[in-house]
């Protein structure tokens, strides 16, 4: 570790002291010795150059300014993870590079400005914009009873010159809920599974034509083998290796048959839940401190 090392955890203006779930990482990495920051991405008076590593964590503000952002991870000198990954990452349109791959993803039909879809006749589908974050201008619809409404939100999406995406419901999100498999660097620094949680359902269905967005009822809980080995054809396909990567979070749901399904592959800013399992902030730090 360089003498006097420095680091910055990226954030917003929503949370200028970083999201709780942070703290962890934040508190062992000054527990070590590093000198850490605590930034927001679009500070005009921050100087990256001045960083030993910077590291993304909660800039959730980002997402309709992305070409900004993207612009803004390719001016940092040292970042995690690197400015071609948040460029592929945050257009959820790398699903179909992945299941191009092989990995076991989620149906996905995406619909850009200017094309037209084809609804499906039946089932509950989710509709949501390719750059997105925290489930934003996502909602459920049930067809055929909801058509017009799913019409109609593909339409506006497109119109606002952004790209669709449509995925079905899967029901087992309302049972067994999401399982969100965390991955942080080994000794080695190869990306290898450390924790996991429970995410319960975003979308609650209040009545026939209404959804609740909610929040996510957090808990720990211990990935299965199946869903590990999701995380680690994911990883095999990340563009340039994952080795490069400072953390990886893969959510997936049992799909139809009760197999794992990836839903989404978070390496821009995703809660890692360091809070939610004892000793994590500690492996994050020192995977950092490799990297200083």
């Amino acid at each position: 570790m360089p003498v006097d090392a420095r680091v910055a955890l990226v954030t917003c203006a929503a949370f200028p002291d970083l999201w709780e779930d942070d703290h962890p990482v934040r508190d062992a990495l000054r527990e070590r010795g590093v000198a850490v920051d605590v930034v927001r991405w679009d500070d005009p008076d921050a100087d990256w150059s001045a960083y030993d590593l910077t590291v993304i964590r909660s800039p959730w503000d980002y997402v309709p300014r992305r070409d900004e952002f993207v612009a803004w991870a390719r001016s940092v000198p040292r970042l995690a993870n690197p400015a071609d990954i948040i460029a592929w990452n945050t257009d959820k349109r790398y699903l179909s590079d992945l299941a191009a791959a092989g990995v076991p993803v989620i149906p996905t039909t995406f619909v850009g400005p200017g094309e037209s879809w084809t609804a499906p006749s039946t089932g509950e589908w989710v509709v949501k914009p390719a750059v997105s974050a925290g489930s934003q201008d996502t909602a459920r619809h049930r067809l055929p009873t909801q058509l017009a409404q799913a019409r109609a939100h593909v339409a506006r999406l497109t119109a606002a010159g952004r790209t669709a995406m449509i995925q079905p419901y899967l029901s087992a999100v309302d049972t067994a809920g999401e399982t969100a498999v965390l991955c942080l660097p080994d000794a080695s620094g190869e990306l290898t599974y450390s924790h996991a949680v429970r995410k319960g359902p975003m979308l609650r269905r209040t009545g026939e034509h209404e959804i609740d967005p909610g929040s996510e009822d957090i808990t720990p809980r211990t990935a299965t083998d199946a869903e590990i080995e999701v995380a680690r054809q994911a990883l095999a396909a990340v563009p340039g290796g994952a080795k490069r990567l400072l953390y990886a979070r893969v959510d997936v749901i049992p799909g139809p048959d009760g197999t794992p399904l990836m839903v989404e592959f978070e390496l821009t800013e995703p809660s890692l839940f360091l809070s939610h399992a004892p000793g994590s902030g500690a492996r994050l730090a020192e995977a950092v401190l490799a990297r200083l």
